[in-house]
């Protein structure tokens, strides 16, 4: 793994024990203590993420809105001084670049996080639709970023000496908002309050030189509160049975947000965006597949890629699957055609040579939290 790249905070994974992957371009933790135990303790108490392999650019200028109106589905010029906003960037086909967050920072002042194996595309495509008084910067090495996600997540950061300052800030941050403050030290330290986990949850952005003494301060203090590290593996559970879409699985260069019932963050009555034709005319004559989840008989497995039937006919494919920790079940979702779905909800899904008996239900598979906190 020597050309790859890594995070601020490797040697503190090494330290613990990590089991090391190559994920995105980077060496990242996939494990600590094990996934199943990392999995319930975000679900109980809290989990420690690093998540500074994500990439951050920052847009700025006069147009900044304008632009990222036209760049984006969602409704970016609607956002508060402190908003956050979930969206996908698409092209003129409607199919997906990527999905990212847009944090307002400024009247003319933008910060996108966008994943990690997608930054250099991004980049490329952002830059050639810039247009007007605007200028993007990719800001991904000036950041670190660190992710304290679960019910007691909120309590974890508090008892921090850093977070001091920023407690009352901590406690009336609302679901999708951010603020920041100025740590002991002068550095300024930018949190938000998102997550990718189905918890409450915030995500903090500080100088990566910072990150080593922040990342041991949280698991000191968050101890007692029953946190642990979590590596990749533990985050992609924990988003799946949330149902939270994950590029390069439910969303990929040949999908549409629409396919992916990301209905929601396609704003049509904006004004015109890249997509917007291809999209709405997708809405107006019907999706050919749709994104639904799927309960599969027993302790089976269904993988990305697997083979969705019904009567020995192929009717669609799993994008993910895993026997759900917390709902102790074997979920998946998955892609089907449209004509499967309309007959009925009995299908087979082909795991490892063999038809396992599955059947549609509803989705997210556990409702997010992440609100309500």
């Amino acid at each position: 793994m020597n050309d790859l790249r890594r995070t601020p905070l490797h040697d503190a994974h090494v330290a613990l024990g990590a089991r090391m992957v190559p994920f995105a371009g980077f060496e990242m933790p996939v494990s600590y203590s094990g996934i199943l135990e990392e999995h319930r303790a975000v679900r109980r108490c809290a989990g420690l993420f690093d998540v500074s392999h994500m990439g951050e650019f920052v847009v700025s200028g006069p147009d900044t809105w304008a632009f990222l109106d036209r760049l984006v589905t969602n409704h970016c010029a609607r956002l508060a001084d402190d908003g956050v906003l979930y969206t996908v960037m698409c092209r003129e086909d409607g199919t997906t670049v990527d999905d990212l967050l847009v944090m307002r920072l400024g009247p003319e002042h933008a910060l996108l996080v966008v994943n990690a194996a997608n930054v250099e595309k991004d980049l490329a495509h952002v830059k050639a639709l810039c247009e007007g008084d605007v200028r993007v910067e990719n800001a991904s090495d000036a950041y670190a970023l660190i992710a304290v996600q679960g019910p007691v997540s909120r309590d974890v950061l508090a008892a921090c000496p850093t977070f001091v300052p920023a407690r009352a800030a901590l406690e009336r941050v609302p679901y999708y908002r951010w603020f920041r403050f100025a740590d002991s030290g002068g550095g300024e330290i930018l949190v938000s309050r998102t997550g990718y986990t189905g918890e409450l949850g915030f995500e903090v952005f500080v100088e990566p030189e910072r990150a080593p003494s922040l990342w041991a301060e949280i698991l000191e203090h968050g101890r007692e509160f029953g946190l642990l590290p979590a590596g990749l593996a533990a985050r992609d559970t924990l988003r799946f049975e949330a149902c939270f879409p994950l590029f390069g699985h439910e969303l990929d260069d040949e999908t549409t947000p629409l396919e992916a019932g990301l209905r929601w963050v396609v704003k049509f009555r904006k004004g015109d965006f890249v997509g917007r034709e291809a999209l709405m005319a997708l809405r107006d004559q019907g999706l050919p597949r749709r994104l639904v989840g799927l309960e599969l008989e027993g302790r089976a497995i269904a993988r990305q890629g697997f083979e969705v039937e019904r009567d020995d006919a192929v009717v669609g494919r799993v994008t993910s699957g895993t026997f759900a920790p917390t709902l102790e079940k074997s979920l998946a979702l998955a892609y089907v055609d449209r004509e499967a779905l309309e007959g009925g909800d009995v299908f087979a899904v082909r795991v490892r040579g063999r038809d396992v008996p599955a059947r549609r239900v509803g989705t997210p598979f556990y409702p997010s939290r992440a609100a309500a906190g």
